[in-house]
């Protein structure tokens, strides 16, 4: 079984081959120059790193560096660094607080980046700690939203609750909090819309379930997390921004890292955004999901995992 380390690595190989490559293209003379930092610039920011984030790198090491020897390997190790130094406050892990019961989890993103099957992969997470898990199918507009939550539901034999396609979000999961407080559950998913083509519609209905969950718990939901797909690059700033006005968001999961060239996007999230990261997910299967580490991820964003 390999490592998460190394499925990182292996995750992010469309983005640090972009990165390394690049490095080495500009760095033909071992000098560092204003030229060769302007480039250097250039090739964080088309690696989706973003232009805040990419400027406050290469300044920091532009004043470190400018006009001394050094080596493809040192440039990589420095950057890492300065990326990591932005990412660490965003390394928080997810904490289920034991004393709330049933710890409400409610999941936001834009249709089809991957929040359905984050709960999925979430749950299995709990289920293997003991946990008693739920789901609510909120998105009930769509049929295929709630039937892959069911999936998801038979494969980790968890219950999921469902009303019948296009009824009321939010009074469905007032219903699904009441069954979940009835079963004793110790944590409940709750699945939403995320159709952003009509921003006011779904602010109002996201607010709208809040208002509702909060009818049923006061203090719910105890956790609010916002999937983004890390393949959509600067367009998945934006959604964090978007979301924020909308709910609380209190941490990111980032998914389909595997299939991005565009991993850089944390960095820029980081830098513009800060926001909690509990979990990266770099593949299909079960195990593909696990917490965020800085260290790790800049690292393996600069190809210096082999």
């Amino acid at each position: 079984m390999s490592s998460f380390f190394q499925k990182l690595g292996f995750g992010l190989k469309k983005t640090s081959n972009k990165i390394s490559t690049g490095i080495s293209d500009i760095f033909t003379k071992k000098k560092v120059d204003s030229q060769t930092l302007d480039e250097l610039e250039e090739l964080l920011i088309t690696s989706d790193i973003g232009v805040k984030a990419a400027s406050k790198i290469i300044n920091a090491f532009g004043k470190r560096r400018l006009d001394k020897d050094i080596s493809d390997e040192e440039i990589k190790q420095e950057l890492a660094a300065d990326m990591e130094q932005i990412l660490a406050p965003c390394q928080q892990a997810l904490k289920i607080d034991a004393n709330q019961k049933p710890f409400v989890i409610l999941m936001v993103g834009v249709n089809g980046a991957g929040k359905t099957t984050t709960i999925g992969k979430l749950a299995a997470k709990f289920l293997k700690e003991g946990k008693k898990v739920s789901a609510i199918a909120g998105d009930t507009f769509r049929a295929a939203a709630v039937e892959q939550l069911q999936i998801w539901g038979e494969r980790n034999k968890i219950r999921v609750f469902a009303g019948k396609p296009g009824c009321d979000a939010a009074g469905l999961c007032f219903d699904g909090l009441k069954e979940a407080q009835k079963q004793n559950d110790d944590i409940v998913f709750i699945d939403t819309a995320g159709r952003l083509q009509n921003k006011a519609n779904l602010m109002e209905e996201l607010k709208k379930v809040v208002r509702v969950i909060k009818k049923q718990i006061p203090d719910a939901p105890h956790a609010t997390l916002l999937t983004i797909d890390a393949t959509t690059g600067q367009n998945a700033l934006s959604q964090v921004q978007v979301f924020k006005e909308m709910v609380d968001v209190t941490g990111l999961v980032i998914t389909k890292l595997d299939g991005s060239s565009k991993g850089g996007i944390l960095v820029a999230i980081a830098e513009e955004t800060p926001t909690p990261i509990h979990y990266v997910g770099i593949g299909e299967s079960i195990d593909d999901l696990d917490e965020f580490n800085a260290r790790d991820f800049a690292q393996s964003l600069m190809d210096l995992h082999k």
